[in-house]
């Protein structure tokens, strides 16, 4: 069977007849003959040398013709610099979500972003944004079975500046080019600009972008001819200390108030101009936005994405590996045990291309030792070779070692994982699919320990659809990812067991777009399903969904959901936490749920989401909300609510609450304050989390960062504490 989809994958690369965009856009670039100031003003005599590109291509909602609204592009450079500038026409109704940086609304507000592939495989790259206001948002590109993601987790050095006219607004970028990973025999670089015009709700592309994919996909970028090689980097090593320090006290045990002062040290070599070493000693993560909390009704875990800057520049090398729900490498499982912190204590990361073919990634991170837990060292490897058009050959080994249990020099408490996974995407993009393996290893050396998977997908402007199958074996330990469907809890023995499963997953969906002048953009079914199996072929869920979605052109949003499920529990279980354990025995339950969101270009927008049904022997009713006050461009103010009424019946039953007021302000485009407020009556928590930044340099900051903690209860406190971090970004 995985012989026959490798042959299907082979033959639909050989069939593939996409015609390569590169070969149809190119845009020459030389160097400038003056000197750039950033003013947002392009009138310098090295603009005007430039060449102009001064028609886009419709992307979204509809991919055929040429864009209404105007944008001219430019793009030159000097010996440290890339510079882009944009003119962007409008009537300037412009949309400013917000200033912070980074911010989740880039994409719902007029923006303008570049997206840069300098190895010029369509394999990874860079982006660079900012919307209408001066926000600036960066991210790395990289491209997986599903097509091109972007990762605005990464944070670097870049400057740009924005200016307002009445018809028009103007931004100029300067990207340096110690900033970017490339060969410098390199001089042909992969690129394309992306315009948000939120007047109209259209988003449009340099290149003819299909309306299936995304507008910063690399599959459909245009060419960057450079006059001569790129300029070699300078200032190959950047250093970025840390000062901390902060109070605390922990009221629910009644311990004294704790204060400390902490120092640490950040550092980028370039190695090459395609390789980057990052070096990490006593990292601080205090900064790091907090996760927002959800109710969690399900059997197993959920997932939180990582947020702490030294674990995400080339992370997808790292973190692209196995599927959603079975991870050989989760980055967040280093510096936490059980929950809590553990101290890391320094850590380095060799990254980049060896060619242009050829990615690596070497990582090694060590830990202390706690009152819990021996000090802990986490090494993992990984490289990524591109083959055929679009496709790569991929491996992996990750190896956490105690440093604590030893005999003779031989390590007695591990966990090791190796995998190695090809992964297929069509020129065009419409065709993907892959197949993996890997393989865990522990002391107890148990068969069963392995992981396989494989899926083939197909996707065109109209009708997409794709078939996934699973197996996770019941030994394999991955300590350093995430598997989080393994793990079984027996609510009456109070222990967890590991149970292997095989699970297959096949969906099918169809979008149809509306004659313009239609207040809709696009509509449509899905319909996906997951059966899931036991090891030995006997039943063990399957879960059955029906959609119809449909998109307004105002941006509004409106869904209607039916979904069955079907569930043999293994083990008694605890749902709602009153020790009153639901037979494992099978259930079936279906639930009805529909949802809108309103246009969200209005400064009052929201939406409401309403599911009712049956839940294993009782019901549910789940009603969630947002609503969001916008005062343009340096505020944003909400609140989201989620109820779950959960009734089952002679087994309980309960009402969880989840409440999240939170406010955002923006003093500027360097100076931010946010304040989140999470009232969780399923973790009987209360958190209160306020955070300033003043970016008073660029990469350097200044944060300031209360949080607080509350029992839902009687609202006693539990802890709390108030930090305060400065960094600087030292190029050397």
């Amino acid at each position: 069977m995985r012989l026959s989809l490798l042959l299907l994958l082979f033959l639909f690369y050989l069939t593939s007849s996409a015609q390569d965009t590169r070969d149809l856009y190119h845009l020459e670039i030389v160097k400038s003959t003056s000197a750039i100031t950033l003013d947002g003003e392009p009138s310098e005599a090295g603009w005007k040398s430039a060449q102009v590109i001064s028609e886009f291509m419709n992307q979204w909602p509809s991919d055929s013709g040429k864009a209404e609204a105007k944008t001219e592009v430019r793009v030159t450079y000097d010996d440290e610099f890339l510079y882009v500038s944009a003119i962007l026409y409008d009537e300037g109704k412009r949309i400013i979500q917000s200033l912070r940086r980074d911010n989740n609304s880039h994409w719902n507000s007029d923006g303008f972003t570049v997206a840069l592939d300098p190895i010029n495989e369509r394999s990874n790259g860079f982006m660079f944004g900012v919307n209408a206001g001066g926000a600036q948002m960066e991210g790395v590109l990289t491209v997986n079975s599903w097509g091109t993601d972007g990762d605005r987790n990464w944070d670097n050095k870049w400057f740009s500046k924005v200016v307002q006219h009445e018809d028009r607004w103007q931004v100029e970028m300067a990207i340096p080019f110690k900033t970017l990973r490339y060969n410098t025999e390199n001089v042909r670089w992969g690129i394309n600009f992306a315009r948000n015009d939120m007047q109209r709700n259209v988003y449009s592309t340099w290149t003819r972008t299909p309306v299936n994919f995304r507008v910063i996909e690399l599959g459909y970028n245009g060419l960057l001819v450079w006059d001569q090689k790129p300029p070699v980097t300078k200032g190959k090593i950047a250093v970025l200390p840390y000062l901390a320090g902060g109070v605390s006290r922990n009221h629910e045990d009644d311990e004294p108030l704790e204060s400390d002062i902490d120092v640490g040290m950040d550092a980028k070599v370039a190695v090459t101009s395609s390789l980057n070493l990052d070096l990490t000693i006593n990292p601080d993560f205090s900064n790091v936005d907090v996760d927002q909390q959800v109710t969690n009704l399900s059997r197993f875990s959920l997932f939180f994405p990582e947020r702490r800057n030294f674990f995400l520049e080339n992370s997808d090398i790292f973190s692209e590996f196995g599927r959603w729900n079975a991870r050989p490498f989760f980055s967040r499982r280093i510096g936490l045990n059980d929950g809590d912190p553990v101290p890391i204590q320094y850590g380095a990361r060799l990254s980049g291309n060896l060619t242009n073919s050829l990615r690596i990634g070497v990582m090694d991170i060590q830990t202390a030792a706690t009152d819990d837990q021996s000090a802990q060292n986490y090494a993992v490897g990984a490289f990524q070779k591109r083959v055929l058009s679009r496709s790569s050959i991929k491996g992996i080994w990750v190896n956490r070692q105690s440093n604590g249990q030893q005999e003779n020099g031989v390590a007695k408490d591990y966990n090791r994982v190796g995998g190695l996974e090809f992964e297929y995407l069509s020129q065009d993009g419409k065709w993907s699919g892959y197949l993996k393996h890997h393989q865990s290893f522990t002391p107890e050396k148990n068969s069963a320990n392995g992981f396989y998977t494989a899926l083939l997908t197909y996707r065109s402007r109209r009708l997409f659809w794709g078939v996934t199958a699973s197996q996770v074996d019941r030994h394999f330990v991955a300590d350093v990812g995430f598997t989080p469907r393994l793990e079984n809890y027996d609510a009456v023995a109070d222990t967890t067991v590991r149970l292997g499963y095989k699970d297959f997953n096949p969906w099918i969906g169809y979008n149809h777009y509306p004659k313009a002048g239609s207040p809709i953009n696009m509509h449509g079914p899905r319909l996906w399903a997951v059966w899931t199996f036991n090891a030995d072929g006997s039943f063990n869920e399957e879960l059955l969904n029906l959609v119809y979605f449909v998109s307004f052109r105002n941006s509004a949003e409106a869904r209607i959901r039916i979904r069955h499920n079907g569930v043999k529990l293994p083990f008694a279980l605890d749902l709602i936490g009153d020790d009153v354990f639901l037979p494992a025995e099978r259930y079936d339950f279906t639930e009805v749920s529909g949802y809108f969101a309103t246009n969200s270009r209005k400064q009052l927008s929201g939406d409401l989401d309403v599911t009712y049904g049956s839940f294993y022997n009782g019901t549910k009713l789940t009603m969630s909300s947002n609503i969001n006050i916008r005062r343009q461009p340096w505020g944003n103010f909400g609140i989201a609510y989620t109820q779950n009424r959960v009734d089952l019946k002679e087994f309980g039953a309960t009402d969880l609450h989840l409440i999240g007021p939170r406010a955002e302000v923006s003093f500027s485009n360097k100076m931010f304050w946010t304040t989140f407020l999470q009232y969780n009556t399923q973790s009987e928590n209360f958190n209160i989390n306020s955070r300033f930044q003043w970016r008073y340099k660029p990469m350097s900051d200044i944060f300031i960062v209360y949080t607080d903690n509350y029992t839902t209860t009687d609202l006693t406190v539990k802890n709390r504490g108030l930090v305060f971090k400065m960094t600087y970004w030292l190029n050397i």
